[in-house]
């Protein structure tokens, strides 16, 4: 990054469903009200974008990655994803959102050693915690959960509008007990009044100028406490089953209405066969269903959840699309690859909507074990042929 200009690069993570991307968004807001250019790069699980097309609809420039694991896999490709969008867009604030399932400080550590120059200052490590979750997180992937936590400069225990107030302070302890060296702040992604503004100023003290960053206290004893190597897959180690997938819907002139009853319908299938799988899941089931004038946002993030619903206006030109993303704790990916389809099938032949699934191949650089090969021969399948597995 040349030209003289001082750069703030911001990684965001935490685990799926943290609320990372609608934090994003209002941090984005908020710094191009303070008249910051700012760019985002995101990083989905699977060959499908999701969080980016939100992300691009409120007026930010994107960089999607989806290649699945940004952690093992993106060397090459964060590298050149930082480099164009410093020449084509010269940002002020560069925010990266590693999906849920990935190591958040190896992409930080990652853009260090990329020396991209003396105006590049590289922000606190933050990851969010969503605390209405806390310990349910604690208790269906502690592991992976732990390692994202541990790691962090800073720790935003998110969604606290969803929290008794009376419960925050021990939360905040307890949080604060598992990385006695973070900073933690409480706040409400949805929310940019008093609480925002603070969790802004602690990333970023000065927006004025380049910051110093809060300094690492894990330097002794850091081998035994840090997330592992940068070989290992994060999307293996946490137990996670993931499935994204990309429908063409045929029907024209689907309106809004129609659209909020299928995804409502659809998510709920989707979540009854998932719960079968998995009583006590946490993780993330989020679909948009894109009519051409209007997308209809669904979202589920733990199993007593009912579906979160939005409608956001449609880019210019959109085709009617679905995209769907599953991610779901202790559950094999080809049993939640099978919960979607099935679902996709039996909502849409039940409302006589037709769609056709493109299975576009996939070019991986590198592999994880041999059981997680990527599949895809550049085909289009119809739904009604995918066959049930139970």
């Amino acid at each position: 990054m040349k030209g003289g200009k001082n750069v703030q690069v911001i990684v965001v993570g935490g685990f799926l469903g943290s609320g990372k991307t609608t934090t994003i968004i209002n941090m984005g807001k908020y710094l191009a009200e303070k008249g910051k250019k700012v760019a985002i790069v995101v990083n989905e699980i699977g060959e499908i974008g999701i969080d980016g097309d939100v992300i691009k609809r409120f007026g930010f420039d994107t960089k999607e990655i989806t290649s699945g694991c940004i952690c093992c896999s993106l060397k090459v490709g964060l590298r050149t994803t930082v480099t164009l969008l410093a020449k084509e867009y010269n940002p002020d604030i560069l925010m990266i959102e590693p999906t849920g399932i990935a190591f958040p400080h190896i992409i930080r550590d990652e853009i260090e050693l990329m020396n991209l120059g003396e105006q590049v200052n590289v922000a606190p490590l933050v990851t969010l915690i969503d605390g209405s979750r806390f310990k349910h997180l604690m208790k269906e992937v502690k592991e992976f959960a732990m390692r994202q936590i541990i790691d962090a400069e800073i720790l935003g225990i998110n969604k606290i509008d969803l929290i008794e107030p009376i419960r925050l302070p021990i939360l905040e302890a307890s949080v604060q007990q598992l990385n006695p060296s973070a900073r933690v702040v409480l706040l409400s992604g949805k929310d940019t009044g008093e609480r925002f503004e603070n969790f802004m100023r602690i990333v970023l003290p000065d927006l004025e100028e380049v910051s110093e960053r809060i300094p690492r206290a894990k330097v002794t004893g850091e081998a035994e406490t840090s997330a592992p190597e940068e070989t290992e897959s994060s999307i293996e180690a946490s137990k996670v089953g993931s499935y994204a997938a990309e429908f063409a819907v045929e029907n024209e002139n689907l309106s809004t209405e129609a659209a909020r009853e299928l995804t409502t319908e659809l998510i709920n299938t989707i979540k009854a066969k998932v719960l079968k799988l998995n009583p006590e899941f946490v993780g993330h089931i989020k679909l948009f269903l894109d009519n051409g004038l209007e997308t209809v946002k669904q979202s589920v993030t733990i199993y007593y959840e009912e579906p979160q619903e939005d409608v956001i206006k449609s880019k210019e030109g959109a085709a009617p699309t679905l995209k769907i993303l599953s991610a779901i704790s202790n559950v094999e990916k080809g049993a939640v690859k099978d919960a979607v389809n099935d679902s996709v099938q039996e909502v849409f032949e039940r409302k006589k909507v037709k769609v056709n699934k493109p299975e576009p191949g996939h070019n991986h650089e590198h592999r994880h074990h041999e059981n997680n090969k990527h599949e895809g021969q550049g085909h289009v399948q119809r739904v009604s042929n995918i066959k049930s597995k139970d």
